[in-house]
């Protein structure tokens, strides 16, 4: 279990938040700290995430794909089978768990692809809790589809318009939103980022997909994998499939982060490689952040929503300084050609996220012994991204049909921000 020293790991971490949270963080950790270690508690957790969630996910061999690059033999995680269809909804369910306890009746949440978002959503009425989610304009425009399904489920869905519009303004507006409703209401952080005690928290629930990985790859493979690969946006599910693995040296354990473009300022969401993030407080805690050189936050980008977060997991910062964990990139270009390679060879349809794991994890198998093996966590889905993959793929007959789904997609967006 992933355990921090007074909310650290290493130098980074810690709690740098307005006086007026305190209350609420030190509730929330003093909860957590009884909960945890609490046998009753992981189980109670763990059959509300088989009855509602489906879990546990598969562990899938790719036998075709394995075969046509050569290398090692290569396995999926399937966090794309979960209930809405991401490794998200793994921690909504267990802070969830924790606002019953705490008796609060509404909770608020950052999203930048939507996962999150939705997966609090689908929690909050679930529960039956007011939920209001904060999206940067920008990713709303991307993901149309989450945002009109959280809408049905009964969340406010708030564009935030400032800045680059997207997942560190929308993290800015609900911390505002939290230090002004703190008594009423519990931030559902969606990633291993923020104060403590948020980072060790949301490692401990997505800690579940590592350990079914761990003992699906005993049961299947006969021994751990050589390598764990997984995409890293804030980091929650590398932190989900390294936890279990973190004492176990002989698994390479590899986050991939977005390349972009190129490695131009604004361009890309680099943060662990030499030479791109640096070490700054913002936004509640301390971490590598991409800064511009007055010191200020960067502007990112990503062909992938939930990976342009200017920041990254203190968990995963520090793993990544120590050496226990490899940090890579991978570029759009890499990333649409593993989305297609996967899809066409076996019929799984990857979220653009994951697929940054899927091109790292390609190219580090074609230079391994056929008898290795390399599990890549299936972070989520791909049905969200069909907009954003049809334009990567253009054909003839996609551009009206693109331009008249988009328009009614707007269309659908503004009418239910009318009817909130």
């Amino acid at each position: 279990m992933i355990r921090s020293e007074n909310g650290y790991f290493g130098e980074f971490g810690g709690r740098y938040v307005p006086e007026i949270l305190l209350p609420a963080l030190t509730e929330l950790e003093t909860m957590f700290n009884e909960l945890r270690d609490d046998p009753s508690f992981w189980q109670e957790y763990l059959t509300l995430t088989q009855e509602f969630s489906g879990r546990p996910t598969p562990l899938t061999p790719l036998r075709r794909l394995s075969k046509e690059l050569g290398g090692a033999q290569i396995w999926l995680k399937r966090e794309d089978l979960n209930h809405s269809g991401a490794h998200k909804v793994n921690n909504v369910l267990g802070q969830g768990l924790l606002v019953q306890r705490m008796g609060k009746k509404r909770v608020i949440a950052e999203t930048g692809a939507g996962q999150h978002g939705l997966a609090t959503a689908i929690m909050a009425a679930r529960l039956g809790l007011d939920a209001t989610i904060y999206m940067g304009a920008d990713d709303i425009e991307r993901q149309y589809s989450n945002v009109f399904w959280m809408r049905q489920l009964g969340a406010e869905v708030v564009g935030v318009e400032t800045g680059a519009r997207t997942l560190k303004e929308a993290l800015d507006e609900a911390l505002r939103d939290w230090a002004a409703s703190v008594e009423t209401t519990h931030y559902v952080l969606g990633t291993v980022c923020g104060p403590a005690p948020f980072p060790e928290l949301v490692a401990y629930f997505q800690s579940v997909i590592s350990q079914e990985m761990k003992q699906q790859a005993m049961a299947q493979i006969g021994r751990l994998p050589d390598e764990v690969v997984a995409c890293v946006g804030g980091g929650s599910n590398a932190i989900g499939a390294f936890a279990a693995f973190l004492d176990d040296p002989e698994v390479a354990l590899v986050g991939v982060e977005a390349g972009g473009i190129s490695l131009k300022d604004g361009e890309h969401s680099i943060r662990m490689l030499p030479n791109t993030g640096e070490t700054g407080i913002a936004q509640g805690y301390k971490t590598l952040f991409l800064q511009n050189e007055d010191g200020q936050l960067g502007d990112t980008h990503s062909i992938a929503a939930g990976l342009d977060y200017v920041g990254v997991s203190p968990i995963l910062a520090h793993l990544s300084q120590t050496g226990r964990v490899t940090p890579d990139m991978a570029l759009d270009t890499e990333v649409t050609e593993a989305f297609k390679l996967l899809m066409k060879t076996e019929g799984i349809i990857p979220a653009l996220e994951s697929s940054h794991a899927l091109a790292g994890g390609f190219k580090r198998a074609k230079t391994m012994r056929p008898d290795q093996h390399i599990v890549i966590n299936l972070s989520g889905r791909g049905d969200k991204d069909i907009f954003n993959i049809a334009r990567a793929f253009p054909q003839p007959e996609w551009s009206d049909f693109l331009q008249r789904e988009s328009e009614r997609a707007k269309e659908l967006f503004d009418a239910t921000k009318e009817g909130n």
